[in-house]
């Protein structure tokens, strides 16, 4: 059983911090910018820049939160109708 919750938070916090960290890194040496450039078609104003770090964070943690509680939760629902 996982617990989707604390899921949820850790995969924000991991994906949250990615997409910082490259965002910081791209503007100092343009490493992954054709990357970054497709998650600003993906998330409205983010762009390669010290605000959109901290957009990138924030937008991160919620996306992959988002969708790390979900893989836990159908995981759960799954594994529980196998165990009956």
């Amino acid at each position: 059983m996982l617990k989707a919750k604390e899921l949820g938070i850790a995969g924000g916090i991991i994906w949250g911090l990615c997409m910082f960290v490259t965002t910081i890194l791209s503007m100092y040496t343009g490493y992954a910018k054709e990357f970054l450039n497709i998650m600003g078609g993906i998330y409205p104003g983010y762009t390669i820049s010290g605000f959109g770090s901290l957009l990138g964070l924030v937008y991160g943690f919620f996306d992959a939160g988002i969708g790390f509680f979900l893989l836990a939760w159908l995981y759960n629902k799954l594994t529980k109708t196998k165990r009956k």
